[in-house]
C-alpha cells in the first residue's frame, strides 16, 4: 500500500448552506486538561437537545507541521454522560495508518471526572489499559475504556496523531451522533502547501478568524446530533464537516497531487495491493476459462464465471479498496475481502475474452462518492465493470452470495464508481443507478366468512431487487422465521401453506403461493371489518416524523401492484367502502392509485404505487411527508360489512 492511502472515510455530495440564525452571543471556552467547571458536573441534560444521553462539551483540534513537514494533529475532547445509555461514550477507538509508521499516536491521556461529596474527583485511565490493536496489515487502533463511569460523569481525553506524509491531512467533523456544545478546528499550513477543502455546513461559524499569517480557526456551537433515519445514506454524508485534500507542493517547482481522477486511477494501478494483482495466475484457472469459452453468448460466459467465483469464494465480511493477502493466496484459501474476490472475478472474465474493467466503488454505509473531490480514500470496495453497449452495463460483486451478475448491487446504487482502464489510460467516473421500476405483484383471492374470518390464497411475484430480498431472507432465516416475518404487519394472520418457485433460477422472478387464514379484528355479530392491504411491507409508515435532517435514498424504484378479490359473505352488505382515488406528489415523483369495484357478491380492490424517483432531498420533506401520510391512511382504510 503506498503512502497516498488515507484512513478517514469521506462523505460526499456536500454543499455549504449559510443558516439564517444569528451566531450565539456567548461562546463556550475550552479548558485545559483536568480543569473542569463545577457547573458542567452538575448539569443533568443538554440545553439544546434535552433527550440526549450524552453531550460533547467541547472537541478541539489543532493541526500544524513540524520541522520535518510531518503533520501533527493534537486533539482534546470532553464528554458529559447524562444517563446509563450515555455510557457508550466511555469506549474510545482511534484508528490510524500504522503501515511503515506512516502515522503514529502519542501522548494519550484520559480520565473520568466525578463529583463526590461536593468534591471534584478525577480517575485517570491506567496507561496499561490503553491498548494498540491491529486492524489489518495497514491500520491499527488505540482502544481504551474509561473507569468509574456513571450518570453525571465527565470523560476527557487527548492525544497527538503524527502523519509522515503531507497527503494525510486530517478531516474534521464538527458533528457527531451525540450533540456537541462546541467544536473548534485550528490549522496552521505552510505557504508551500496547498490544500483543497470541501465544506458541508448548515450552521454559522461562531469563530472564523485568521491569526498571524497561516493560522485559521473555525468553530461551531450547539450542534444537534445526527440520528439514524429511515432510508438515509451514510452518517458521515450528513454531518457538519470540513474535508482536506492536498493539491500541490511548491518548492523550486510545483508538484501537483491527486487533483484529477486520472491521477487517482494511475496511482491505484501502481499499488502492489491492487494494480499488481490484476494479471496474477490462479491455480486451476485454465479449466474455468476453457469451460466458459464453450458457452455461446457473453451473458452465458459472464453468468458462469460470476457464479463460479461467488460459490467458490467466501467473503470475510471485510471491505477495502486494496487486497490483504493478494488474489493468489485468497484464491488458494477460498476466502478474501471484497476487492480480492472481485479482482479474481475480473481476472477470470478478462482471460475469457470479456471486455471488463476493475472499478473502485463505495458502499452505502461508507458514503456517497463526490466526483469533484478526487481521492482514492472515497472508495472502500471494488467490482468488475462490464460495458455492454452505450446504454447498458453490468456491475458485478461476487462477495455477496445473493447478488446477480446483471443487477447493480443495491450497496452501490446512486453513487459513483471509478472505472480503471490502464491499457487505454482512461479513468472515468460513472454514476451507478438502476432507473427501471422494480415490481412486486400481489394477487389475493379470498373469502370473507360470516364468523369474521378471511380464508384465501395469495400469489406473489417478486422481480429484480425484490427477488433478491426474498431469496436472501428465505435462505438466511429459514422457512419458519420467514413465515413469521410475513405476519409482522398482522398478528392475526395464519399461514397454512407456503410454496416458493424459481428460488434458484436467477433469470425469472421468485413466485410465492400462500394459503392463509385471518381473524378480522373488531368484527362482531353485526359488522365485519377488513383491509385489502395484505402481504406488502406497507403496513407501517416509516416517515412518521414531522421533521427530517437527511435525504431519503430508496436505492431503486420499488413499485407495487396489488389486486385483491374478496367474496362477500351471504347475509351481509357493504356499509362503508374506500373510494377509488388517484393522487400524486406535486412533481409527479410518486403516483398512488386505488380502484374499488363491487360486483356479483365480490369486491375487487386494486392498489398501485409507482415510484418514479429514488432520491428525495430533505428540503422537500414536508410535501413528501404529507403525501406518505395520506397514502398510508388510504392503504389502511377498512371495508365495513353490515349484517342485513
Amino acid at each position: 500500500m503506498n503512502k497516498f492511502f488515507t484512513l478517514i472515510a469521506l462523505a460526499a455530495f456536500a454543499t455549504v448552506v449559510k443558516a439564517q440564525t444569528p451566531a450565539p452571543a456567548a461562546i463556550p471556552v475550552t479548558k485545559s486538561f483536568g480543569k473542569v467547571d463545577k457547573a458542567d458536573l452538575e448539569m443533568t441534560k443538554c440545553d439544546f437537545e434535552p433527550d440526549a444521553n450524552a453531550e460533547i462539551l467541547f472537541d478541539k483540534g489543532d493541526v500544524y507541521f513540524d520541522t520535518q513537514y510531518q503533520i501533527v494533529f493534537e486533539r482534546h475532547k470532553r464528554i458529559k454522560v447524562f444517563n446509563d445509555r450515555g455510557k457508550d461514550a466511555a469506549n474510545v477507538r482511534i484508528e490510524f495508518l500504522s503501515y511503515n509508521r506512516s502515522q503514529f499516536v502519542t501522548g494519550v491521556e484520559a480520565q473520568t471526572i466525578n463529583m463526590e461529596n461536593g468534591a471534584i474527583v478525577p480517575v485517570k485511565v491506567d496507561k496499561k489499559q490503553i491498548f494498540t490493536e491491529a486492524v489489518d496489515k495497514f491500520r491499527s487502533a488505540i482502544v481504551f475504556s474509561f473507569p468509574n463511569v456513571k450518570p453525571g460523569s465527565i470523560l476527557e481525553f487527548k492525544y497527538r496523531l503524527t502523519s509522515a506524509s503531507v497527503v494525510n491531512f486530517p478531516d474534521w467533523y464538527f458533528q457527531s451522533t451525540i450533540p456537541t456544545r462546541y467544536s473548534e478546528l485550528s490549522t496552521n499550513i505552510p505557504d508551500i502547501l496547498t490544500y483543497k477543502n470541501l465544506q458541508n455546513l448548515h450552521y454559522p461559524f461562531v469563530v472564523d478568524k485568521t491569526s498571524g499569517t497561516n493560522t485559521h480557526t473555525q468553530a461551531l456551537m450547539n450542534i444537534p446530533s445526527v440520528k439514524e433515519e429511515p432510508y438515509m445514506g451514510a452518517l458521515n454524508d450528513n454531518m457538519e464537516r470540513i474535508l482536506f485534500q492536498l493539491l500541490s507542493v511548491r518548492l523550486t517547482y510545483t508538484q501537483s497531487f491527486q487533483d484529477s481522477w486520472t491521477k487517482v486511477g494511475e496511482n491505484v494501478m501502481e499499488w502492489d495491493d491492487f494494480g499488481a494483482q490484476l494479471n496474477r495466475k490462479l491455480t486451476g484457472e485454465e479449466a474455468i476459462i476453457a469451460k466458459a469459452k464453450t458457452f455461446k453468448t457473453n451473458d452465458e460466459r459472464i453468468a458462469y464465471i460470476f457464479n463460479e467465483v461467488k460459490n467458490t469464494m467466501k467473503w470475510n465480511d471485510d471491505y477495502g479498496n486494496y487486497t490483504m493477502d493478494g488474489t493468489v493466496k485468497a484464491w488458494e484459501k477460498k476466502v478474501g475481502n471484497s476487492t480480492e474476490i472481485n479482482l479474481i472475478l475480473y481476472h477470470l472474465l478478462q482471460k475469457t475474452g470479456i471486455n471488463v474493467f476493475p472499478m473502485m466503488v463505495s458502499t452505502r454505509k461508507h458514503g456517497r462518492v463526490n466526483p469533484s473531490f478526487p481521492n482514492s480514500y472515497q472508495f472502500n470496495s471494488t467490482v468488475a465493470y462490464i460495458p455492454v453497449d452505450s446504454a447498458k452495463y453490468y456491475v458485478l460483486d461476487a462477495s455477496n452470495k445473493y447478488n446477480l451478475y446483471n443487477q447493480v448491487p443495491t450497496n452501490f446504487l446512486n453513487s459513483f464508481g471509478l472505472l480503471l482502464n490502464k491499457a487505454d489510460k482512461f479513468y472515468d467516473m460513472t454514476f451507478l443507478q438502476d432507473a427501471e421500476p422494480v415490481r412486486q405483484v400481489i394477487l389475493i383471492n379470498a373469502e370473507i366468512k360470516p364468523d369474521g374470518k378471511m380464508a384465501g390464497a395469495a400469489d406473489i411475484s417478486s422481480f429484480a431487487y425484490n427477488r433478491i430480498n426474498v431469496v436472501k431472507h428465505y435462505k438466511t432465516d429459514g422457512e419458519k422465521k420467514y413465515i413469521e416475518n410475513l405476519r409482522d404487519n398482522n398478528n392475526n394472520l395464519k399461514i397454512s401453506s407456503l410454496k416458493i418457485e424459481n428460488i434458484d433460477i436467477d433469470t425469472v422472478p421468485v413466485r410465492q403461493n400462500i394459503d392463509f387464514n385471518l381473524d378480522l379484528a373488531g368484527s362482531d355479530e353485526n359488522y365485519i371489518y377488513f383491509n385489502s392491504n395484505l402481504f406488502t411491507d406497507l403496513g407501517k409508515n416509516p416517515f412518521l416524523s414531522e421533521n427530517r435532517t437527511t435525504d431519503i435514498d430508496f436505492g431503486y424504484r420499488d413499485n407495487y401492484n396489488v389486486t385483491g378479490i374478496f367474496k362477500l359473505p351471504a347475509g351481509y352488505k357493504v356499509d362503508a367502502l374506500p373510494k377509488s382515488v388517484s393522487m400524486a406528489m406535486p412533481d409527479g415523483s410518486i403516483v398512488f392509485k386505488r380502484m374499488v369495484a363491487e360486483q356479483d357478491g365480490s369486491l375487487m380492490v386494486r392498489l398501485s404505487i409507482d415510484n418514479k424517483k429514488t432520491i428525495f432531498f430533505k428540503e422537500n420533506y414536508p410535501e413528501f411527508h404529507e403525501f406518505w401520510k395520506k397514502m398510508f391512511e388510504m392503504l389502511n382504510e377498512q371495508v365495513v360489512l353490515k349484517k342485513s
